[in-house]
């Protein structure tokens, strides 16, 4: 099931919103409605706000998109969820200066959105940004200067928190630029996420001895995210410039689209290969693929005697022999999948790429970094 909604597309980025988003909702008109003791208008509000604050969210990822498109980065989508926003970047560009100036674009909208805010207030004399003192009074209060008040320091607190020098923020990729100006893109993301979990541990004691839980769950959050940009960025390194072509099963087992069940559960049995191209018949042109999820449910539907085409996927997700291997396993996580077909222009199967494989080649690699330059 596919849990988010398309919204509209923004310079052919699509705007998704994920459905557990209401839940975000339903907190904001719970707790401005208690907190406030308004009600059903203070419900309202919360709503209004929560809105208008995502709102400026997708414009902070719209600006880290629009950023990476004039460098020639393709954004496949933004995703808002509960916890924030999301840009499916194609990839972040290894050079220093594009990846800071892909970072820094998101929170100067959110400074640029609060200092738009500040001018507005300005003009229609709103008191509550004339003073921190007045700022804070105005705070949670279901009015115009409140949800001004609530919007500006929202932006403020949002552009500052994302420059904190941590992975998965963007002061994380913003130190990371500024370190590969000096080393190698692997070396400076390995410090980088160093720094950022030396920050998440000293937040997370701080959440822990004060007793804020929030403060501890973005701690994980950081700790999590920093160790998986350092392992992302040292297994790019390592299968370095090694292809597709390189590193696949060149001879895979293969079944025919009217060949039975049964002969892709003895292949499975008799062999270490799980997934099976499906070829059309007398020819070497690709009709699908079946993986080990889609023969068990196949035997279980269908039963044995069943034809390959009846549970073979044709949603073919490909790859080139002379694509990057590192590229070819970003594409195997987006598209959740553990096998790609190598296909040749015409669509005939070169060859099979699986999960295995490309953890063979970066073991390999890893022990001695020469086999991707050696290897045939």
């Amino acid at each position: 099931m596919n849990w988010s909604l398309k919204l509209l597309k923004v310079k052919g980025i699509d705007i998704k919103v994920h459905l557990t988003f209401v839940l975000i909702l339903i907190w904001a008109a719970y707790r401005w409605s208690v907190s406030t003791g308004e009600g059903t208008q203070g419900a309202i509000f919360g709503i209004v706000a929560t809105l208008l604050l995502f709102l400026s969210v997708t414009l902070h990822e719209l600006g880290h998109s629009l950023q990476a498109i004039k460098f020639g980065v393709r954004v496949k989508d933004i995703t808002l969820m509960p916890m924030g926003g999301l840009a499916q970047l194609e990839e972040i560009p290894e050079e220093p200066n594009k990846e800071l100036h892909i970072a820094i674009a998101g929170p100067l909208v959110n400074f640029a959105i609060a200092a738009l805010l500040i001018g507005i207030g300005a003009l229609l004399d709103a008191r509550a940004l004339v003073s921190l003192e007045e700022l804070q009074a105005s705070l949670g209060s279901v009015s115009w200067s409140g949800l001004l008040a609530y919007l500006t320091s929202a932006n403020l607190i949002l552009g500052l928190f994302n420059l904190i020098p941590a992975f998965p923020m963007d002061g994380g990729r913003v130190l990371r630029a500024l370190l590969a100006k000096k080393m190698d893109h692997a070396k400076a993301t390995r410090v980088a996420a160093q720094v950022g979990q030396g920050l998440a541990f000293l937040m997370g004691l701080w959440g822990f001895m004060s007793g804020s839980w929030t403060l501890v769950l973005i701690a994980i959050f950081v700790w999590m995210g920093a160790g998986q940009e350092s392992q992302g960025a040292q297994v790019k390194h390592t299968l370095g410039d090694a292809t597709v072509g390189q590193a696949m099963t060149r001879s895979p087992h293969v079944l025919r689209v009217n060949d039975s069940l049964s002969k892709a559960v003895e292949l499975t049995l008799s062999t270490s290969q799980a997934d099976f191209p499906v070829l059309e018949w007398g020819n070497n042109r690709v009709a699908g693929l079946i993986g080990e999820v889609d023969l068990l449910r196949g035997l279980q539907s269908f039963g044995a005697n069943a034809a390959a085409r009846e549970v073979m996927r044709t949603k073919i997700v490909a790859a080139s022999p002379d694509e990057s291997l590192h590229a070819a396993q970003q594409k195997m996580a987006a598209n959740r999948t553990r096998a790609l077909l190598v296909l040749n222009s015409e669509d005939e199967l070169l060859g099979l790429l699986t999960a295995d494989d490309v953890n063979e080649a970066y073991r390999l690699m890893a022990v001695n970094p020469q086999l991707a330059m050696n290897a045939q």
